[in-house]
């Protein structure tokens, strides 16, 4: 009876596990689309700025 109830506890042991890593990953999967939204704002609001600055200097070489 103690191998059924070790066994029973340690798949118990496991789902929560894995449940766990599963939510860190949907947490990473979360914090990267933040990111590239945030450097595709960034990139659109400076992006005219750059372009300008890249032709000037293309201008004068």
């Amino acid at each position: 009876m103690s191998k059924l109830r070790n066994w029973a506890v340690n798949k118990a042991i496991e789902m929560k596990v894995r449940q766990e890593e599963g939510q860190g990953l949907a947490e990473y999967g979360l914090i990267l689309a933040l990111i590239a939204v945030v450097c595709i704002a960034a990139l659109t609001l400076l992006g005219t700025s750059v372009s300008s600055t890249l032709q000037s200097i293309n201008g004068a070489l």
